[in-house]
């Protein structure tokens, strides 16, 4: 299977070569890499273009944008400014960030479950972190079949049903939803052990805090479910702060008449599976 890889990469020269030589050691080779290289202000350009010297599917693309990591609209502009650059001879397509270490089996496992299952939208792996003792450990959210932002691989039919990827905080949910929407099933791996180097939100700007909320109101979830999946997040971030930025993002949304992002028809559909997926957790 055809595959193509965009990597959107904001002064990640202490982590990237990292990242590229997993690709490079891919027993599934890509077809295409392309490395967005959004502001940086480090050595990352330079690092790159070794790669883009030693091997002919990567390349990169300089492009200027803010230098505030906020969450969801940095990462998506440069993941869409490099989709840009690319055509659609492929099968699936990815998402990675630039500070993972992928195994080697990663993209033939991939191939082979899109291949093999059709239905199949968005596959992949688990994330592992090091703690304290510098042990390599797992860090998952609780919904064991979603796939982490850092790694996401869309079928070609799957990721042109979902109209691409929201600029958004909340866009590795929305694309889940969307794509469960228009039929298409969540696959993840637990063999697939991905090694994250950089713990997630680490450089989230502290403006941030309130966009879950909002992402939640422009995703339509209702004030009740907002809550519920707030106050899930607070318990496992073991934070209260969580839950009173969420809803207070949430009602300032809500106040300001921010857009939604998906439409009634699909309101509803996010609805009923946030409802059945928690009835079902309880049975």
């Amino acid at each position: 299977m055809k595959y193509y890889v965009i990597i959107p990469a904001h002064n990640e020269d202490a982590f990237i070569a990292d990242t590229l030589n997993s690709i490079v050691a891919q027993s599934l080779k890509p077809n295409k890499v392309v490395v967005v290289n959004d502001h940086s202000t480090d050595n990352t350009e330079g690092v790159v273009a070794t790669f883009v010297n030693n091997h002919s599917y990567f390349t990169l693309l300089n492009i200027t944008s803010s230098d505030i990591h906020m969450p969801g609209s940095k990462v998506i502009n440069a993941f869409n400014r490099g989709l840009a650059t690319v055509d659609d001879d492929y099968d699936f397509i990815v998402k990675l960030d630039a500070d993972t270490i992928l195994p080697e089996n990663y993209f033939e496992r991939i191939a082979y479950v899109f291949k093999g299952n059709p239905k199949v939208g968005i596959a992949g792996g688990f994330i592992y972190e090091k703690d304290e003792t510098d042990s390599w450990i797992l860090n998952h959210p609780m919904n064991k079949n979603h796939v982490r932002g850092a790694f996401k691989a869309y079928s070609k039919n799957c990721f042109q049903a979902i109209g691409g990827l929201k600029n958004a905080m909340g866009w590795d949910t929305l694309d889940e939803l969307l794509a469960q929407y228009h039929g298409y099933d969540l696959f993840t791996d637990d063999t697939l052990k991905v090694k994250h180097l950089r713990p997630t939100g680490k450089d989230y700007n502290q403006r941030a805090k309130t966009l879950q909320g909002k992402a939640m109101y422009t995703m339509r979830y209702g004030f009740v479910i907002s809550c519920i999946a707030s106050l899930k997040m607070a318990l496992k971030q073991k934070n209260k702060s969580t839950f009173f930025d969420n809803m207070y993002g949430y009602m300032l949304a809500k106040k300001e008449g921010e857009e939604f992002l998906v439409s009634k028809k699909e309101g509803q559909f996010i609805r009923k599976l946030r409802w059945r997926n928690m009835r079902r957790k309880l049975v």
